[in-house]
């Protein structure tokens, strides 16, 4: 969402904060009457408001004499014009600051009512000290609204998105969400900048970690499951935050898999591919949308009127209000649209309601009303929407909404949020490799654990670990010996995570933390490579720094470092079995750790208790049950590859003929596939079968397969079911995910699993835009993943 994290330097607000002694604070009672008695008579919309007008209250408005269209009508006929916009304006207050910009003087806007909510602060102390001046020191005693980046949990960091979506269950998803929610809530915070939703098809692209892959369906799933999980039933509920589903629209699209860059796609993409999982996010009641950084037809988003109006609001009903990304208004300066006041006229057109950070609301938004450039209903509904979310919130009932020092304590970190963190963990890494059975690992060997990540805990909780604190994560080699016994199992560092001394300064200026040995990479080498002599086995855990995924951390090459291959190459003349541990934000390209290494497990960045986890499932006291939502390459050539991909006119086939759709040099397979993931024991699918080959509007069809687990453990399958339309007015892709089960299987178990499908299942987007579902064959596949599939095909008749 933002460009960097800091160190937040202290202001004039900053030191306000924290001029009052603790004892105040926790005597400060939370109101329990209705805020509205404190609501004041003011001027007119457009005019400045007189000392007297301040001092003169006028009738309170009841919140249930008429509900909230008139308590805001009343409201809003006692604004100011200023005071509209100050509702709009949402400044960074806090403890860090996640951009080069720290917004200004913000003491002495918020008692003008110049701020309608602020981000990046959170704790029931340094809330209560801002809530107290908007509702005791401005005339209309609005409440403001605190948002922050809970991305992936708040003080319990579970894994990152792109993990969780390999857990392939939105259930799980939710769960952490709502365990999320929970503890922000109780840390003061009202709204989160979650769940990103952006379809990607390119893991260069540093914010793949904070999304849910490539695919349209399953991202649509887990958008409403997170939106479940942050709001909930009720929005004011104290326990809820409302949710803001980001970034609308097709951010994940960027060229060349770099931030910020331009997307251009025909709107038969953006419909069928990309926008499913923003428009299941609103059809889940999400509060609140963010506009993207990125241009769509050649318009930036934060000033496309035909994104953020006609779609958004008009064709899929959404009635929140949008707020822009971290300075979004003020970066169309750069895009080349027009200089400040044209862009604010531009934003405020296109239905922009909330002007992140960048204050060019606030700064020329009434002069641009005065002048007639801006007709002053724009205003007036921006001013609406932000006030309609504070008032389902429940603020203007009690702008503290639930702060109790009592009740953070008791939610933060509790311990059935570890717990959660800990099989949510569990539940997204995936295993890729399994050569001859070597995991899970037999504790009574001796093993040897090498790499730069082994004792590592910084790393663990990934990017947007916002308010998380990884002091309080235990890494691999601690969960190891406190299950097993200190001295158990050998330890050597092997490399340092990043040897390149360009790169190396960069990532620490991101808080990388990372201190090269003082050994030579070769003594670090060697060291390793006799401690893999005394070992049955090896592990190795090996990966990205955290900083090298999420925002703005665009990489050009995708491979393991140099070092870390180095290392691997070392080993591998060992003669010893290896076993390789993945910690990283992104697909990277495996192939030579493919074809060389025993085992390999991708962890991704799992969050507080993923120490624990990872050692579970390596020492088998767990099963893997994660299935990729993002395909592996096989080279940095293939991207982007993703496996719904269209036929093209000359498909490779199984033909070695030259005039095809192919590379000479690599296969057109990835090493990967999307849904792709292992098992400690293993599954076998029957046939499938139809239970009719015609259907017609109106008709389901039955499509089941008996599924048998054919190993010695229990274990967990995830059955996926995929189309293809075979003949369309538009075309095709090859495959598209349509449903998706989660079944558990006992050593030798079968199930038959059944799956109902409508021909609402069959639609899709033609070239005018329409949901359609045509008449033709469909072919059916059902399988472990999106390659190993069982094939049937029925027909859809007029």
């Amino acid at each position: 969402m933002k460009i960097r994290r800091r160190v937040f330097q202290c202001f004039s607000l900053a030191a306000l904060m924290l001029s009052q002694a603790p004892g105040q604070l926790s005597a400060m009672a939370s109101p329990t009457g209705n805020l509205a008695r404190s609501v004041s008579a003011g001027a007119g919309a457009s005019g400045a408001a007189s000392a007297a007008e301040s001092a003169s209250l006028g009738s309170p408005v009841s919140l249930s004499e008429r509900g909230m269209d008139g308590f805001i009508d009343d409201l809003m006929s006692r604004m100011t014009l200023e005071e509209k916009i100050g509702q709009m304006n949402l400044p960074s207050v806090g403890f860090d600051v996640t951009g080069p910009i720290i917004s200004q003087g913000v003491d002495e806007k918020l008692e003008r009512g110049l701020v309608g909510g602020v981000f990046n602060t959170y704790s029931p102390d340094a809330v209560r000290k801002l809530q107290r001046i908007a509702v005791e020191k401005t005339r209309l005693k609005i409440p403001l609204i605190f948002g922050y980046d809970v991305i992936h949990g708040h003080r319990t960091i579970f894994p990152i998105p792109l993990a969780l979506s390999c857990s392939w269950d939105p259930a799980l998803v939710e769960r952490t969400a709502r365990a999320a929610a929970r503890e922000a809530s109780a840390d003061g915070l009202h709204w989160t900048f979650s769940p990103m939703v952006d379809i990607t098809r390119d893991p260069r692209w540093g914010r793949v970690s904070e999304g849910s892959g490539e695919d349209a369906f399953l991202g649509a799933q887990i958008a409403k499951a997170m939106v479940r999980g942050y709001q909930g039933d009720d929005l004011a509920n104290v326990e809820n935050v409302m949710a803001c589903v980001k970034h609308f629209a097709l951010y994940g699209a960027a060229e060349a898999g770099r931030d910020y860059n331009t997307v251009d796609m025909s709107r038969v993409r953006m419909y069928n591919e990309y926008l499913p999982p923003y428009k299941a996010a609103v059809d889940a009641g999400v509060g609140s949308v963010m506009s993207s950084f990125n241009e769509i037809n050649g318009v930036p988003a934060t000033a496309n009127k035909w994104l953020l109006d006609d779609l958004l609001r008009k064709q899929w009903g959404f009635k929140g209000f949008i707020t822009t990304d971290y300075t979004g208004i003020n970066e169309m300066i750069a895009h080349g649209v027009g200089d400040d006041a044209k862009v604010c006229e531009l934003a405020l057109a296109a239905g922009v309601d909330m002007d992140m950070v960048g204050e060019i609301f606030l700064n020329h938004a009434a002069r641009l009303v005065k002048s007639g450039r801006v007709p002053q209903s724009e205003v007036d509904a921006a001013c609406r929407r932000v006030l309609q979310a504070k008032y389902k919130l429940g603020l203007f009932k009690d702008p503290y909404r639930g702060l109790s020092d009592e009740r953070c304590k008791r939610e933060l970190m509790s311990a059935d949020k570890l717990e959660l963190s800990k099989e949510a963990a569990i539940k997204s890494m995936v295993l890729l490799k399994n050569e001859n059975g070597i995991l899970p690992l037999n504790a009574s060997k001796k093993i040897a654990f090498i790499g730069p990540l082994v004792k590592d805990k910084r790393n663990l909780i990934g990017n947007w670990s916002g308010a998380g604190d990884w002091k309080k994560a235990q890494s691999l080699f601690e969960a190891i010996d406190t299950k097993y016994g200190a001295g158990k199992f050998l330890f050597a560092k092997g490399c340092n995570l990043i040897d390149d001394p360009v790169l190396l300064k960069r990532v620490n200026r991101e808080d990388a933390q990372i201190v090269p040995d003082a050994r030579t990479p070769k003594q670090l080498v060697d060291e390793a490579v006799r401690t893999a002599r005394r070992a049955d086995q090896v592990v190795v855990v090996l990966g990205e720094p955290f900083c090298m995924t999420g925002e703005a951390a665009s990489r050009s090459s995708i491979d393991l470092f140099g070092n870390q291959v180095e290392l691997l190459k070392a080993l591998k003349k060992t003669g010893k079995p290896i076993v390789l541990v993945l910690m990283n934000g992104r697909p990277l390209n495996l192939s030579w750790e493919d074809e060389n290494l025993d085992a390999i497990l991708e962890t991704w960045y799992g969050g507080t208790m993923a120490g624990a986890a990872i050692r579970d499932l390596l020492f088998g006291e767990a099963v893997p049950t994660g299935k990729l939502s993002m395909t592996f390459p096989r080279n940095l050539g293939q991207i982007p590859i993703y496996y719904n991909h269209k036929n093209t006119g000359r498909p490779l086939g199984n033909t070695d003929e030259k005039y095809r759709s192919r590379y000479l040099d690599v296969s057109n397979e990835p090493l990967y596939p999307f849904g792709y993931g292992l098992s400690y024991t293993t599954f076998k699918f029957g046939d499938l079968t139809l239970d009719k080959r015609v259907i017609k509007p109106g008709e389901e069809l039955t499509a089941s397969v008996r599924v048998t687990n054919t190993g010695n453990r229990d274990g967990s399958e995830t059955v996926q079911l995929y189309i293809r339309d075979v003949v369309g007015s538009i075309t095709r892709p090859v495959k598209e995910l349509k449903a998706f089960k989660k079944i558990e299987l006992k050593a030798g178990e079968s199930k038959l699993v059944e799956f109902k499908l409508a021909v609402d299942d069959l639609k899709f987007y033609n070239s005018d835009l329409q949901l359609v579902a045509e008449p033709g064959r469909f072919d059916l596949f059902i399988g472990p993943n999106s390659r190993d599939v069982k094939e049937a095909n029925f027909v859809l008749a007029d």
